[in-house]
């Protein structure tokens, strides 16, 4: 799962950073629920390929400004706004860069973040965790429309996301079978302030990474085979050789994290402490039962699905409402019960 979505971010990254056409750059979208590693995954080939970039320009801008910072930034990583704008998706990403963003209006803002890609010799632009934007806002079309533009700044959009095709973003688009993508309408922003020159379609490639599953012989191996890269990275003194693979461990881990990578890590991790707080030194399963998994992340937002459901929980972890934040049931003096209510059926 992980090497698909690899392979095509990494190879859309690369092929778009050898252009010099000012068209505009297909994107890509990775999608799939909380805590299954699309960050991580995206980020890591951003890294790899942002290492080669710059060792290729020796780590100097090949197209340096006169008078600007000396900050050569291939990627840029952004994580949108729970409640987000225009205004403050420009102000978050042209915060990466450090630059001034007071007393700037919506147009001098987008402009300026046009100019700080260009620049710092920008080419991809991550912004995490897209789906908090909710179609039903306003603002937050503005905003997604505002995202369309940036494809206009010949940068690779990569789009993270919880549940993409369920969000409501892709309700614009049209799926073409001879390209096999998403295409999207051209932005409005772009129109009124003027980014590009031409009003061509977006295109995105949209793929998923799903969690872990324990089906079929390909499914098992390659669980395994995650497992066994885990276990060689530990140093528990009394660890046997399989200790995650061996006897019915992995059946074990599966069922307590339904396939879920960023569960299966935290349960890994924090057995691996309680491992050596208690001088157990290795991890079984009666150890393991005692780890209770929670999700309290500030960061996250559980209304867009960043928080999964851990097994034995019926719904996503949330954080509980204070006393005084519950909402009150609604009266049903007044409601008119019908005769089957009335007559007790």
């Amino acid at each position: 799962m992980s090497l698909k979505v690899s392979r095509l971010v990494n190879r859309r990254i690369r092929n778009n950073a050898l252009k010099t056409r000012p068209s505009t750059r297909a994107g890509v979208m990775v999608t799939g629920w909380g805590y299954q590693g699309k960050t991580e995954t995206v980020c890591e080939v951003a890294a790899a390929f942002e290492d080669a970039w710059l060792a290729m320009h020796h780590h100097l801008h090949p197209q340096p400004i006169e008078g600007t910072r000396d900050l050569h930034a291939p990627v840029v990583y952004v994580q949108t706004p729970v409640t987000a704008k225009p205004k403050s998706a420009c102000q978050a990403l042209l915060g990466f860069f450090g630059a001034e963003t007071k007393r700037l209006t919506l147009p001098q803002l987008i402009r300026q973040v046009a100019d700080s890609l260009d620049d710092h010799g920008t080419k991809a632009l991550i912004l995490d965790d897209i789906t908090r934007l909710r179609m039903h806002r306003a603002d937050d079309q503005d905003t997604l429309d505002l995202v369309r533009a940036f494809m206009s700044m010949n940068v690779t959009l990569i789009l993270v996301g919880v549940d993409i095709l369920g969000s409501g973003l892709l309700r614009q688009g049209r799926f073409d079978e001879g390209t096999r993508q998403w295409v999207l309408p051209p932005s409005q922003h772009a129109r009124v302030h003027g980014l590009e020159a031409t009003q061509t379609e977006r295109r995105f490639d949209l793929v998923e990474l799903d969690r872990f599953r324990y089906t079929t012989p390909a499914q098992i191996a390659a669980f395994h085979d995650h497992l066994a890269g885990l276990q060689a990275n530990l140093r528990l003194l009394k660890a046997p050789p399989d200790m995650l693979t061996g006897a019915g461990m992995p059946e074990y881990l599966m069922r307590r994290t339904d396939g879920v990578v960023g569960l299966l890590e935290r349960l890994i991790e924090d057995g691996c402490q309680e491992a050596m707080d208690s001088g157990h030194e290795t991890l079984d399963e009666t150890l393991l039962d005692d780890v209770v998994l929670s999700l309290d992340d500030p960061d996250r937002d559980a209304q867009a699905g960043e928080v999964p459901a851990i097994p034995g929980s019926s719904r996503p972890h949330t954080a509980r409402p204070a006393a005084n934040d519950r909402r009150r049931g609604r009266n049903t003096v007044f409601d008119d019960q019908g005769p089957y209510g009335q007559a007790g059926g």
